[in-house]
């Protein structure tokens, strides 16, 4: 099966209804929310979640069955690098950076927490954007073999070597922060 193409034709299959959509929403909302959260700016999570649901919607007969979050997350990561191109209009009276020059999230989440240490900050900067998105896939969000593998568009042998590279360059670049 490829990614984006649903196996909806069997007998036992689920119909690609409202109550299918409430119910995937309810399963899998706040972790969409969550993968936002660390990777946007506040005042845009909420709109960049909706934009994956809505393609959800949209898309729906096209979903995995078996595996609906990395689907999603795959499709938050395409509606991330589309907002990240839109240009941005930056306000004066904007929030801004703390006294220290880091930006403060006010999230009780332990992953958010984490992320706000500096050197952890300045390892993951060292890494490149496939490879933060490896770690955060696998860390944060919770997606191992299959799961990985089907969010990064790629075999499971493939994920789990993206997988060991990428922590292979965070140990070098936590290594260069110490």
């Amino acid at each position: 099966m490829v990614l984006g193409m649903a196996a909806t034709g069997g007998p036992d299959a689920q119909p690609r209804d409202g109550a299918w959509f409430d119910q995937v929403f309810a399963e899998h909302a706040t972790a969409v929310h969550r993968y936002f959260v660390r990777r946007a700016p506040r005042e845009d999570v909420e709109d960049l979640t909706a934009e994956v649901f809505t393609t959800a919607w949209r898309r729906r007969d096209r979903i995995p069955s078996d595996f609906v979050l990395p689907w999603l997350y795959r499709t938050a990561s395409y509606v991330l690098s589309n907002h990240r191109r839109r240009p941005t209009l930056t306000l004066l009276g904007d929030s801004g950076p703390d006294d220290h020059g880091h930006h403060r999230s006010h999230s009780a989440d332990p992953a958010d927490l984490v992320v706000e240490d500096h050197q952890v900050r300045a390892a993951l900067a060292r890494l490149s954007d496939r490879d933060r998105t490896i770690l955060m896939l696998h860390a944060w969000e919770g997606l191992d073999g299959e799961g990985l593998a089907k969010a990064l568009g790629v075999s499971r042998g493939g994920a789990a070597a993206a997988l060991s590279r990428a922590r292979s360059r965070l140990r070098e670049a936590w290594s260069d922060e110490q």
